[in-house]
């Protein structure tokens, strides 16, 4: 596959970085107590089995989340604590666009579509995982595709 097809989106940089944890007063610790970010918000849902505490480095658009996370159930999928860096997260500034140019290209993305992340963002993930359908994946790595808001597309884009 050639890396002159044109898109129809661009990725501006990076929103978030996930990190989970069995216990995430441990990783509060670390990234707030000792390095100082400032939290700004917890999401708790059933749905995605997950409680995090939403904090945040930067300010304006170069300011990149920082979600700090663990299971509500750690017997149950998603497991935000199994893998310690959980995800990444990448600006996009037309997600739907991206999404259906992405998928015809043969990329897997998980299941949920896109949908309202955490931090009220519309997102969808690309599976960590490629399959014989789709072939192209995040080979070990889960990705969020995050919808990024004007600001944002002006400062970066």
């Amino acid at each position: 596959m050639s890396t002159s097809l044109k898109r129809p989106f661009r990725v501006l940089g990076i929103q978030q970085v996930a990190i989970g944890g069995p216990d995430k007063q441990r990783l509060r610790r670390l990234w707030v107590d000792m390095l100082g970010l400032e939290v700004t918000g917890n999401f708790v849902s059933e749905r995605e089995n997950v409680d995090e505490d939403i904090c945040a480095m930067g300010r304006g658009a170069m300011r990149v989340e920082v979600d700090l996370m663990q299971p509500l159930d750690p017997e149950k999928k998603p497991a935000v604590h199994t893998t310690p860096l959980n995800h990444i997260g990448l600006w996009i500034d037309d997600l739907p666009k991206a999404v259906e140019w992405l998928t015809a290209q043969g990329v897997r993305f998980a299941p949920g579509g896109i949908r309202k992340g955490a931090a009220g963002y519309d997102i969808c993930f690309l599976h960590p995982k490629s399959s014989e359908e789709f072939p192209i994946a995040g080979e070990g790595v889960l990705v969020e595709l995050v919808q990024a808001p004007p600001e944002v597309i002006s400062a970066l884009g």
